[in-house]
């Protein structure tokens, strides 16, 4: 399994939320993406998903957590009926105590419906309620399905410790709030600051308040990357929301992205979006991109 690649689908129209509906398709190679994704497995005698090296086999009702930039591949899996939500990592990342939920949970990949019938029923409940509202089209839907979102995720949290025995880290237990904060606060001020001389991770460790050591220790723990290959991922993310601008060649993007070169952007864009800027530009052109997996 190459855990190099990332997917070259696009979130569609830089949504916070889309719901895609079931398909045929029973498998989807190993791939990574920017946003979060909430399945709930559908029905059928056979539902087989892999998260980073762990391979989970599924009964209806089960529910599966893909936080953004992680590895996951559809094994083998009946789809047709399955709930798919998907949520912008923007849209995450505006909100502290999101992402504070998702820091909590990182290591939860899977609620089952056998051993958390109770509350696997009320996120069901809720995902259910989001694909309906999502279908109906009416005003606003993209509002009230992301209030139903944070229902969700608020439903997580009020259970986590009925769920500690399933998370398989340590559930941030490690980080205090305010140590939380001020790497959010990090964060955020590299994706406003991408053309900046200096983000290197020493600078940023004093920007935190604190050592070099513990911030790539922390950074990791809460991302689950490291931190060069964030910053990269982040910078890959900004060159993709600047390619459709006509008016913009891939050299301004490329240094409006943080890139200092041409060829490190070539490379490092085509390592996680399979494709170079240019090709990528193209498809988003002839609308040939897609979401849905």
């Amino acid at each position: 399994m190459d855990s190099s690649g990332y997917e070259y689908f696009s979130f569609r129209n830089s949504r916070a939320i889309n719901v895609a509906r079931g398909v045929p398709e029973r498998s989807f190679p190993s791939h990574r993406h920017s946003f979060g994704e909430i399945i709930v497995a559908g029905k059928g005698s056979k539902n087989i998903y892999r998260i980073n090296d762990t391979l989970y086999t599924l009964t209806e009702g089960d529910i599966i957590l893909v936080w953004p930039m992680e590895l996951h591949e559809i094994v083998d899996a009946d789809r047709s009926d399955s709930i798919v939500i998907q949520y912008s990592n923007v849209f995450a990342d505006a909100l502290f105590d999101f992402k504070r939920i998702i820091t909590l949970y990182h290591g939860l990949h899977i609620v089952c419906i056998n051993s958390h019938r109770k509350l696997a029923e009320k996120l069901i409940s809720i995902a259910q309620r989001i694909r309906k509202t999502w279908d109906d089209g009416k005003p606003n839907r993209e509002m009230r399905c992301s209030i139903l979102l944070m229902k969700f995720m608020l439903v997580l949290e009020e259970h986590h410790k009925e769920l500690e025995k399933d998370i398989r880290n340590d559930g941030g237990k490690t980080i205090s709030e305010e140590t939380l904060f001020s790497l959010m606060s990090v964060t955020d001020y590299i994706k406003n600051n991408l053309t900046s001389d200096d983000l290197s991770q020493t600078a940023m460790a004093e920007r935190a308040g604190i050592s070099r050591d513990y911030f790539s220790r922390i950074f990791k723990e809460v991302t689950g990357s490291n931190y060069n290959r964030w910053l990269n991922a982040v910078r890959v993310e900004k060159a993709v929301s600047l390619l459709p601008e006509e008016g913009l060649s891939l050299t301004e993007i490329a240094m409006l992205s943080g890139f200092k070169s041409i060829p490190s952007f070539n490379r490092v864009f085509a390592q996680f979006k399979n494709a170079p800027p240019s090709v990528y530009r193209r498809m988003i052109k002839e609308n040939t991109l897609t979401e849905d997996e």
